[in-house]
């Protein structure tokens, strides 16, 4: 979310409206704050398992925000496919691997197991189906022989804070 944040300026065709969290104590919404993004939080917990009733508050304050591009970054929660369908298209996310290889979690363990000489991260479009969008951009790092699931996932989070930069910048002039 900061590297998005942080390349929003200049001559990028899109800018921050709001940082929205499932977590009030996110502190990714002090450190937006003090770079001057509204910032806001629906606690998921107090919903239970009403999924409609947290994704009617979300989208109270997404509505609010009047956003033209909705980029989740480390929000682990599922969205219902009614929400998805109402921001269809304007939706993004990056996960932590090689989309379609390990959709969902573990990825970085997922990939060692696996023996794989290669993992990374994928920015895709979000569509109702778990991790399976549109794919608009990928970053690929080795895995080395003494790799742990830590030691990968450094290496990838360095990529991801390149990449889902880069990918909005380029989606987002295409709405222009």
């Amino acid at each position: 979310m900061l590297a998005l944040v942080r390349d929003m300026t200049g001559d990028h065709p899109a800018r921050p409206v709001l940082v929205l969290s499932n977590d009030p104590a996110a502190k990714g919404l002090e450190r937006a704050a003090a770079l001057g993004v509204p910032v806001a939080a629906v606690d998921h917990r107090p919903f239970g398992r009403d999924r409609a009733g947290f994704e009617a508050e979300l989208l109270k304050l997404l509505l609010a925000a009047q956003p033209d591009i909705i980029c989740l970054a480390g929000f682990m929660r599922i969205l219902t496919p009614a929400f998805i369908r109402r921001f269809e298209g304007r939706m993004l996310n990056i996960h932590p691997s090689l989309l379609p290889k390990y959709p969902g979690l573990h990825t970085h363990q997922r990939a060692i197991d696996a023996g794989d000489a290669e993992a990374g991260c994928t920015v895709h479009q979000v569509t109702a189906e778990l991790d399976a969008g549109p794919v608009l951009g990928q970053a690929r790092v080795p895995v080395l022989p003494d790799d742990t699931e830590g030691s990968l996932a450094a290496r990838v989070l360095a990529e991801e804070h390149r990449l889902y930069p880069a990918v909005l910048r380029r989606f987002a002039a295409t709405l222009d």
